[in-house]
This record gives structure tokens, sequence and C-alpha cells, in this order.
């Protein structure tokens, strides 16, 4: 559902979509390195499948963090593997977070 739908209750009234506009906003999104093209792997390390690419200046949302394959990228050296989508992942070695460590919850597959 959109932010910009309106939803019927049981009664067929239309809500005011409130409580979609708030679980969307609640998402936070991070901005990959400048100028890099960043590879999405189907999980957390270099040995996994690219799924596809995310292009220059892309901004991804960060739902779980995992350990992986240890990656050196603009923003350091890092183990650290952030969940942007179901079966994608990419190196937070890459994304700004503003932290060195984890800052979201383990995921658990």
């Amino acid at each position: 559902m959109s932010v910009d739908s309106v939803a019927e209750n049981e009664s067929g009234d239309a809500s005011d979509g409130a409580t979609e506009t708030l679980a969307a906003s609640a998402t936070r999104y991070y901005a990959v390195a400048p100028g890099v093209r960043l590879n999405v792997r189907s999980g957390p390390g270099t040995g996994y499948p690219v799924v596809r690419i995310l292009p220059e200046g892309a901004k991804v949302p960060i739902f779980c963090q995992t350990p992986g394959t240890r990656v050196t990228g603009p923003y350091g050296t890092s183990s650290i593997w952030d969940n942007i989508d179901n079966g994608q992942f990419v190196s937070d070695a890459y994304v700004y977070t503003g932290s060195d460590g984890y800052f979201r919850p383990r995921c658990s597959f």
C-alpha cells in the first residue's frame, strides 16, 4: 500500500492514512559512498552472487545487520553486512551510517 492511498475500514469509512504515513516515514535511508556503484549480493559476503548494482548516489534502508566477509571501502574496513531488502546485502564499509559498529538488530535467517 502506498503512503498516498486511502484505506477503508470494516465500516466502509475511509481512513486518513496516518498509520501508513507513520510506518513509511519511520524507514531511514543511508547514503552509499559518493561515486560508487555498489554490488548488492544475495548473502553477507563477497562469495555470494551479485543480484543487482546500485547506481551512484543511491540511498538504502538497513533492516538488520550480520557478520560476513571483511571488506575495505570508503568508510573503513568492516565485516558488517547490511540487509537492504529480502535476500539483498551490501558491505557496511560502503554505506555512511555514522557508526563503526552494529546499530541495527542482528539478522536472523
